[in-house]
């Protein structure tokens, strides 16, 4: 599941990369990690030119309450092995709770890294997984609903990220989901509302492993979500290598700090 994500980027940066603008009137402090209930941005099928604002947990129109679905996995109902192989349908096409969306109701969901854990509570580990060479702000793979509560005439407008089989990377966590990452030559065929069904979901496929890398954080970091850079800090050596010296100017820039001695020494 991917259920933390952090946008650090400025939003002059998240305009630029998306070819998009800041919604009229809506303030949106960067440098968070965005969870369960909280507020992400989106930029959505029905308005592509424009960033919003959504709640981070799905609920369908129709929902009889707020259910703060936050992950919708590609496979449906299949492949719940979760495994990296598993070459099938992708069922969510069929579920009740996404088929409205998945066809008409589509959002980027952008991010600049996210948070995944091993999930074993005995030795329980948490991960900033980024990307490579400098590539953020990046999107996820989202679909979006409004939910109106009946009694109070409350409007919310929520979302959720897209999830598939794991990447090699993931697999080194370990972690047995990943989200869907779309790279940007995709963005604008994933929000068209031309792109036939099965253009959409060849695209709910697992993010080269080999763009992307990891390491860990402290698992406190969620008490810190205010304040991403901080909870970001590298407290252990990435996952893979990287020999490339751009590194520690990618993370100076992206506002991760740098690992421990250990880590460097191992990198160079």
């Amino acid at each position: 599941m991917c259920g933390q994500y952090a946008i650090v980027s400025k939003i002059e940066k998240i305009e630029k990369q998306f070819n998009v603008a800041l919604k009229e009137g809506l303030e949106f402090e960067s440098n968070k990690i965005i969870v369960p209930g909280t507020k992400g941005l989106v930029i959505t099928d029905e308005n592509p030119r424009i960033i919003q604002d959504f709640t981070f947990g799905f609920t369908p129109s129709w929902a009889d309450k707020l259910k703060y679905i936050i992950n919708a996995r590609a496979e449906g109902d299949h492949n719940k092995e979760n495994s990296q192989d598993y070459t099938g349908g992708k069922g969510i096409i069929n579920k009740p709770f996404f088929r409205k969306a998945i066809r008409s109701q589509r959002c980027l969901v952008i991010a600049d890294s996210f948070i995944e854990s091993t999930g074993k509570k005995e030795l329980k580990k948490s991960y900033n997984v980024y990307f490579k060479e400098h590539v953020n702000p990046i999107a996820f793979a989202g679909i979006w609903d409004t939910w109106q509560n009946k009694d109070t005439g409350e409007i919310h407008d929520t979302f959720a990220i897209i999830t598939t089989r794991p990447n090699q990377l993931m697999l080194k966590i370990p972690h047995d989901r990943m989200p869907v990452i779309l790279k940007p030559y995709l963005f604008s065929r994933y929000l068209s509302t031309k792109s036939p069904l099965s253009d959409i979901t060849a695209m709910l496929e697992p993010y080269d492993a080999r763009e992307m890398n990891a390491y860990e954080i402290a698992t406190s970091f969620y008490n810190e979500r205010n304040d991403a850079r901080k909870a970001l800090q590298p407290f252990s050596q990435r996952l893979d290598k990287e020999y490339d010296v751009k590194l520690k100017q990618q993370l100076k820039l992206f506002g991760m700090g740098e690992s421990p001695s250990r880590d460097k020494k191992n990198n160079r």
